[in-house]
């Protein structure tokens, strides 16, 4: 399924791992709700305090739940990261950004005053379900 990532240099340039927007055709859409870093087998936070380690237990779980679902982070269209501290941006990319090694998907990212179970981030994904092609 072809994907068209849509870039314009009249709208300012994306400032991390992640496109302006992306174009799809219509296919089975899935919407992932958001995840934060609780460990599925012990059912704690995980990383709590390391936002590198809460975004990699995020993106693990938001992975499992792809899987599920019958896609992966590949066809992954929109995401929407929340953050109780905006100055983790720059870690949170940084961990991101291996997740979606070409092409990232469309992306928002909002500040929050609190989230579930203390955790410092929370990401929920959208994919197109046959969206992924070659690279």
């Amino acid at each position: 399924m072809p994907v068209d990532i849509i870039a314009t240099g009249a709208a300012p340039e994306a400032i991390g791992p992640y496109a302006q927007a992306v174009s799809v055709p219509a296919g089975r859409l899935i919407f992932c709700s958001g995840q934060i870093a609780i460990d599925p087998r012990s059912g704690e936070l995980t990383g709590a305090g390391d936002i590198r380690q809460e975004t990699h237990r995020v993106m693990e779980n938001l992975g499992a739940v792809l899987r599920a679902a019958g896609t992966s982070f590949a066809e992954v269209v929109k995401t929407t990261v929340y953050l109780v501290d905006m100055g983790d941006f720059s870690s949170v990319n940084e961990v991101y950004a291996g997740y979606f090694p070409a092409n990232p998907p469309a992306r928002a990212t909002v500040q929050v005053a609190a989230l579930p179970r203390g955790a410092q981030i929370e990401i929920d994904a959208i994919a197109v379900v046959g969206r992924a092609g070659p690279g």
